[in-house]
């Protein structure tokens, strides 16, 4: 995310806090490649890039929660973004409770779902997980927050290379 493309720069995508939780590890990085694929019935589609630990722990996992960062969490988007669980416990600074399957719901991300994984897509460096949502946030009083976009964090230097 360190250097400008004019691709992604075009899409300027919301950015996500996708987390996991299986064979007793927790994983959590920071996505900005995910989007609905399904009305009817419900999916979304969430990717993860496979030189991330979190890609590693979702392999394993039954489900993943998706968070949705407002425009004021740049904090987590960087604690989410820039360290990487093979060295550092993200959740070690956050508080957090267990959600489906273990997957950890970050509670200062008040915008989330959890999906459990329907099957999974090779996509080059990244691979696509198909996720059919089973738990969602409680709906929140009054306009919804703006969104924390792709070129708000591409300077971000990544805990692993995309």
């Amino acid at each position: 995310m360190t250097h400008p493309d004019p691709f992604t720069d075009v899409l300027d995508g919301p950015m996500y806090v996708v987390t996991a939780a299986a064979g007793g590890e927790r994983a959590g990085c920071l996505v900005g490649f995910g989007s609905q694929c399904s009305i009817d019935p419900p999916r979304f589609a969430v990717w993860l890039s496979v030189a991330n630990h979190t890609y590693r722990v979702a392999r394993e996992a039954e489900y993943l929660t998706v968070h949705l960062l407002h425009q004021d969490q740049r904090a987590l988007a960087e604690l989410f973004g820039e360290e990487t669980g093979d060295r550092v416990d993200k959740f070690a600074s956050v508080h957090w409770r267990p959600g489906e399957g273990g997957s950890p719901i970050v509670d200062q991300l008040t915008t989330w779902f959890t999906g459990r994984i329907e099957g999974r897509i090779e996509g080059g460096d990244h691979v696509g997980f198909l996720l059919a949502p089973v738990a969602v946030c409680p709906s929140a009083e009054g306009p919804a927050p703006a969104l924390l976009r792709h070129r708000e964090v591409r300077n971000l230097a990544p805990g692993h290379p995309a």
